[in-house]
């Protein structure tokens, strides 16, 4: 990997991140027009690169995430599925990574889902994150497992979970921000852990496209995050529900014409 692909690769990140369309699927479309192999670093660098991003959500929300143990908690709550499942279904989960087929059908359902979800759920009756009961967060913390699916969007699981318990599309979509900082930095961890353990050491050029990808990777997650909240109050979900179609259509002309596509 060079410093032009890992560039683009933290501008995809930071672009698809937190919004509904599967930062996966991106990954995919992306590594296979550069010719990106699959090698240990890259795999730990598009996961490693998720701290830039979320470093974005703590500097926009910087004043919410000093502000109440009550917000600790909830985010606790929400988060500990993902850690139980995670550590349940490990060896099945690694199974789809290997799957750009199961990423293009998850995009596809996703994105049928999302084409439907703003009628599904007209009369939000919570407006902000902070009226979320700790039942409520649970409840969006088990959505979040069904983004361990490869495709299915982690942003896109949680804000569908949460506007299902009656929360605005904003307070949804915030919330799933906050959530994905102890997810992110989990995943990120066990990723740099499992790195070290199995005997790689990061080298100087490899330790230089991190720093750059995590630079562009805030630097683009703090304009995607407001200009989706933004957009979201206004048009809804319907226009990610047709290019996660798109998308997943893509993947699938790929494998069709042979391409080898690999989940990075």
């Amino acid at each position: 990997m060079n410093i032009f692909e890992a560039i683009v690769l933290a501008i995809i990140e930071g672009l698809t991140e937190f919004l509904p369309v599967s930062s996966t699927g991106h990954m995919i479309i992306g590594s296979a027009l550069m010719g990106i192999q699959s090698q240990e670093f890259v795999k730990l660098f598009t996961v490693a690169i998720q701290l830039g991003a979320i470093l974005s959500v703590i500097v926009l929300y910087f004043k919410r995430f000093f502000q109440t143990f009550d917000f600790y908690f909830k985010l606790l709550v929400a988060f500990i599925p993902a850690v139980i499942f995670g550590l349940l279904l490990s060896k099945k989960i690694d199974e789809l990574l290997e799957s750009p087929l199961c990423v293009a059908i998850a995009l596809l359902i996703g994105g049928i889902i999302l084409l439907f979800v703003d009628k599904w759920f007209r009369n939000p009756t919570v407006n902000s994150t902070d009226e979320i009961s700790y039942g409520t967060a649970l409840k969006i913390g088990l959505f979040q497992c069904i983004s361990m699916i490869p495709g299915t969007s982690r942003s896109a699981a949680t804000i569908v979970g949460g506007m299902s318990q009656k929360l605005s599309r904003k307070a949804a979509a915030e919330f799933s921000f906050f959530l994905a900082v102890p997810t992110m930095f989990g995943a990120t961890a066990k990723k740099l852990y499992d790195f070290y353990k199995d005997g790689y050491v990061l080298s100087s050029e490899e330790f230089k496209l991190l720093a750059i990808g995590n630079v562009v990777a805030f630097i683009v997650a703090m304009l995607a995050i407001r200009s989706f909240i933004s957009f979201l109050e206004k048009r809804g979900f319907r226009l990610f529900g047709w290019y996660r179609i798109v998308v997943g259509i893509v993947i699938l002309a790929f494998l069709l014409t042979g391409h080898n596509l690999q989940v990075i």
